[in-house]
């Protein structure tokens, strides 16, 4: 995806970190952003002010990405922190997840549109079990890269043979996971080795720093090869004389590209016409897309709202009401079998009934576990549902957008569950 600053473009890497509670997340992007001069003077004055004031001897980097009160008077991060910066070489959207297994929720949010997950290991422990799930929820979020940054090298005097048991370990994992593109950086975030500067403590470390492997990555292939999707958010009818036969549709380009000329088709009427014009802030535009918001008007006056899927011409999305899929639960309250839901695809919303829990999946093991009549927050199962009515979609593994759904309680609108629509 790019981003237009003017007459500076620059790619934009949207990445996400994780592993267990104390791990040094935080401190690893506090120590980012510090050590690549990305944060301004007054935000240091009051980190320092806020790291007396809880007792650190040193400045606490990691409360850099601790936004809430409660965060930081526990010290801990319980929620999913943003955070936004940039460098000469590329500007980073990062999504900082908390480490307690019972958010693993937040880390599926954090982790749901990002290029690159980066998830931290203690060297003094090495693989755990919440090492293990935030790896396999990134290869079932379909996260094409993945850097494994083992941390506290400092407390295990920096030990070559530390860093190379842990990655060993971790090889093992992803070949099972089936993960193409994973990395390994051995680093102290408290201190800054192999962060952004390469460590003098580490010269047995040939590879890449944290922050050039971040800037140089290549996330372009991420992009390529996905059919046209365009989600209707809007339908943009201006009251106005001005604009008196104006028709636009406003959404985000969820696949693909699209350009004024190009043939459409408008699911699910099945209905044809031709792009006419693609405008920003009714910037008039050659081409838009994944990721960008826009506006598109079409050659014929045709019926289009809400919720309908504009496609390009010969690239059919997959419809159905029996959709299979992978499943994080997120509520306290357990799903069942035979329970209903509202679900929304994108923009398109329907009700479904949970018609089976195929299987659960056993984290520490890799496991399936047969015969489950319910979920638990934080439980990763296949299910089986059955729409009310048709949606349009792509396998997750194909389109991460078109193939994602929420599931939604009718009542209260609480976000019960995320779901990856699986083909298989």
């Amino acid at each position: 995806m790019m981003i237009n600053n003017g007459n500076n473009n620059k790619s934009l890497l949207r990445f996400t970190t994780a592993g267990s509670v104390d791990d040094g997340k935080s401190t690893l992007i506090g120590r980012l952003l510090y050590d690549s001069k990305s944060i301004f003077e007054d935000q240091m004055d009051h980190i320092r002010e806020s790291s007396k004031r809880l007792g650190r001897e040193e400045v606490d980097l990691s409360l850099l990405t601790d936004g809430l009160r409660a965060e930081r008077e526990q010290g801990i991060t319980i929620d999913v922190a943003y955070r936004y910066f940039a460098t000469p070489a590329r500007k980073f959207i990062i999504a900082d997840t908390p480490g307690h297994i019972q958010y693993t929720r937040n880390m599926v949010t954090g982790a749901s549109t990002a290029n690159l997950a980066v998830i931290l290991i203690d060297a003094r422990k090495g693989v755990v079990e919440q090492t293990v799930r935030h790896t396999y929820i990134s290869s079932l979020l379909r996260i094409n890269h993945i850097a494994f940054c083992i941390n506290k090298m400092d407390m295990v005097g920096f030990d070559e043979n530390r860093f190379l048991a842990i990655r060993k370990e971790l090889e093992q994992l992803v070949t099972k996971l089936g993960i193409e593109d994973s990395h390994y950086i051995p680093i102290s975030a408290k201190f800054g080795d192999n962060v952004v500067d390469r460590s003098a403590n580490m010269p047995w470390y040939s590879g890449m720093t944290f922050l050039r492997l971040i800037e140089t990555i290549d996330i372009k292939q991420d992009y390529l090869n996905s059919a046209a999707r365009f989600p209707v958010q809007t339908v943009v009818l201006p009251q106005s004389a001005e604009y008196h036969d104006y028709r636009g549709y406003a959404g985000r380009v969820a696949g693909g590209s699209f350009k004024p000329g190009d043939e459409i088709t408008v699911m699910p009427s099945l209905l044809k016409s031709k792009i006419n014009s693609i405008t920003v802030f009714e910037k008039s535009i050659e081409e838009a897309t994944t990721g960008e918001s826009v506006t598109l008007t079409l050659e014929d006056q045709i019926d289009i709202s809400r919720g309908d899927l504009i496609t390009g011409a010969g690239e059919m999305p997959l419809s159905g009401q029996d959709i299979r899929m992978m499943l994080c639960w997120f509520n306290e309250r357990p799903l069942r079998q035979g329970a209903r839901y509202l679900i929304r695809n994108n923009t398109h919303e329907t009700s479904c009934i949970i018609r089976a829990i195929n299987y659960r999946m056993n984290i520490e093991t890799l496991g399936k576990e047969t015969s489950v009549e319910s979920l638990n927050m934080n439980d990763i199962a296949n299910v089986s549902i059955k729409t009310s009515s048709p949606i349009f979609y792509d396998p997750y593994k194909k389109n991460r957008i078109t193939g994602s759904l929420i599931i939604i309680d009718e009542a209260t609108n609480e976000t019960m569950a995320a779901g990856m629509i699986d083909t298989e």
